[in-house]
């Protein structure tokens, strides 16, 4: 069935089953022709993988979306003690969760267009999309929502480059990304920020032959956030893609994979909210993350804190056009 005939009898985005229940408990508005909001959460559980049935990260939306909840008292007046224990009220902004693209997993190459459609009816609203995956294929589809509201500075967390041109006749999948990303006409710059272990030669060279910016674990932590802020063109509009394994598994166990290395939890804060004093943060997506790996919750409230965090830095750069300051 084509995409325009399932969306016939199936909305482009659902709030899926009786349990859901939305981040920090924000409204659920699924009708984003009529959204009204600063801030949108989309969930994305399916990119084009290599082969149909790999879709560990599926559940991650939903899963992150429960442990917020650890974090409502932000939504209220308080004091956000990460932040130098300034005030930190996000009922200052309005932030609507726009449930899941309607995904079939056995049709995916079909229907992730759906995506770009709804991160793009997002943008038209002035909204900003925080979209939570899914594979690490999903920024291709979210990011080329992008084309009419370019350019962009692409700020990649992650251990691997992404950069392969395809893998099993695969040029969308798990290791091609940010090749696919760099190759649009509205991303002006990409930064690839806290690779660590082994890569490729050849990616290496021909993200380099490309004009990425690419910075090394070490580099973070040897030289600081402050310093690696000064490598990013300042006054830009920035979307944020974030690979779980990006991360230090002592604070993100939940990746497919997990290696020593990446960067905590303090440099990934003030790395968001850097960017948010820096320019202006036009969108962010998570992916990769496998809530079957998680231990006692760790990686999912260490997403909550760091949306959070990054929404209250936004709101203290007055970047919101909507209705917040």
């Amino acid at each position: 069935m084509s995409i325009d005939k399932q969306r016939r009898v199936q909305p482009l985005c659902e709030a899926p089953g009786k349990d859901f229940v939305s981040f920090l408990d924000v409204p659920v508005d699924t009708d984003i022709d009529n959204l009204v909001a600063d801030a949108a959460i989309l969930g994305v559980p399916y990119g084009i993988p290599y082969a149909v049935g790999q879709g560990r990260s599926a559940s991650a939306p939903d899963y992150i979306r429960k442990k917020s909840h650890r974090f409502m008292r932000a939504t209220g007046n308080a004091r956000n003690l990460d932040r130098d224990c300034r005030e930190v009220n996000l009922s200052n902004i309005i932030i609507a969760d726009c449930g899941n693209v309607f995904t079939d997993p056995a049709n995916i190459h079909g229907s992730i267009a759906g995506v770009t459609e709804a991160v793009k009816k997002i943008l038209r609203k002035n909204a900003v999309p925080i979209v939570f995956g899914g594979d690490d294929a999903i920024p291709i589809p979210v990011i080329r929502a992008y084309e009419e509201f370019g350019p962009i500075v692409v700020i990649q967390i992650d251990e691997h480059l992404d950069f392969a041109d395809e893998i099993n006749g695969v040029r969308e999948g798990y290791s091609s990304p940010m090749r696919r990303v760099s190759e649009m006409p509205w991303v002006k710059q990409t930064v690839q920020i806290g690779l660590h272990g082994f890569t490729c030669a050849k990616q290496f060279a021909t993200a380099t032959d490309a004009g990425n910016i690419l910075i090394t674990e070490n580099e973070v932590h040897d030289r600081g956030i402050d310093a690696i802020l000064e490598q990013i063109p300042s006054g830009e509009n920035y979307f944020i893609t974030v690979d779980f394994d990006g991360l230090d598994p002592a604070v993100f166990p939940a990746v497919s994979h997990p290696e020593p290395g990446g960067l905590n939890y303090h440099e990934t804060r003030d790395l968001l909210s850097g960017l948010a004093k820096k320019g202006r943060i036009a969108g962010i997506d998570f992916a990769e993350m496998v809530p079957d790996h998680d231990l006692n919750g760790l990686s999912g409230h260490t997403v909550g804190r760091l949306v959070v965090n990054m929404l209250h830095a936004m709101i203290e750069a007055r970047q919101f056009v909507n209705h917040g300051l």
